[in-house]
């Protein structure tokens, strides 16, 4: 997916820190503009400078929340003509990571933690159906229009991007924050239902109802539908959670087509 084509998230990212002077909050964001693919391998990233004047922090902050994101290995610094901070491609998260991160959650975790992101999910839905102006609801349309859901990999990269586009279409700064938040802590787990062909089918379908409901300026519409998504999802991953207690693998549900 083009990042031209995602620029409410991206307007997110950049969006400026509530707190100022602090080095871990630039390379939080960063953290996890790369983790939602906001900022895509090999990418640029916009000027220390830049930088500085979207966050509203200091020159100083930037350059020492780039040297966090060195020390993790996710951007590199070129210097010289054509020179910068650039992301470094990673590989995606291994199976058996997530195997394992998914067996250390107890069911009712994943339960909860599935409600709390379908509630602030719902709730961006809800306002970008009443706040989004008829420009707004035809770019979300011409961004699901381009987005590719037909692989694993795009389907969850493209999932997690319209959840953001919701909330910036909520025009709520606190809801876009803490939908960045979740989907970075957990998406990753929540988004596994797309290896399967038949959900990410059935996710696909409830985006395009989703956005037709915030071009009616239906918030009800919207958020049940949010609702239904996630809820699908997150049985998905508690089936999957069962049948890793039981001894089965991870890989076996999931098609890796990207």
């Amino acid at each position: 997916m083009k990042a031209q084509l995602r620029p409410g998230a991206r307007e997110a990212i950049f969006a400026q820190l509530i707190e100022a002077g602090r080095a871990e909050q630039v390379a939080r964001r960063l953290t996890d503009a790369i983790i939602l693919g906001v900022l895509t391998p090999g990418e640029r990233l916009p000027s220390e400078q830049e930088l500085a004047r979207r966050f509203g922090v200091a020159l100083i902050t930037v350059r020492e929340g780039l040297v966090i994101l060195r020390d993790a290995g996710l951007v590199e610094t070129r210097r010289g003509r054509g020179g910068g901070s650039f992301v470094i491609k990673a590989d995606a998260p291994h199976g058996t990571l997530l195997q394992a991160r998914l067996r250390g959650l107890a069911q009712v975790e994943l339960s909860d933690l599935a409600v709390y992101f379908s509630t602030i999910a719902e709730g961006c839905a809800e306002r970008a159906a009443l706040r989004a102006s008829a420009a707004d609801a035809e770019r979300l349309h011409a961004w699901l229009l381009h987005a590719d859901f037909s692989t694993t990999a795009g389907a969850r990269t493209n999932a997690g991007g319209f959840y953001l586009e919701l909330a910036v279409l909520s025009q709520s700064a606190r809801l876009v924050r803490e939908q960045i938040r979740l989907q970075a802590e957990f998406g990753p787990l929540l988004l596994l239902g797309l290896g399967d062909p038949d959900t990410r089918a059935q996710v696909t379908g409830l985006n395009g109802r989703i956005a037709l409901a915030v071009s009616d300026g239906d918030g009800q519409a919207a958020r049940t539908l949010v609702a239904d998504q996630v809820r699908l999802l997150g049985e998905w991953l508690l089936t999957m959670k069962a049948r890793i207690e039981r001894g089965g693998h991870l890989d076996d549900a999931i098609v890796d087509d990207a």
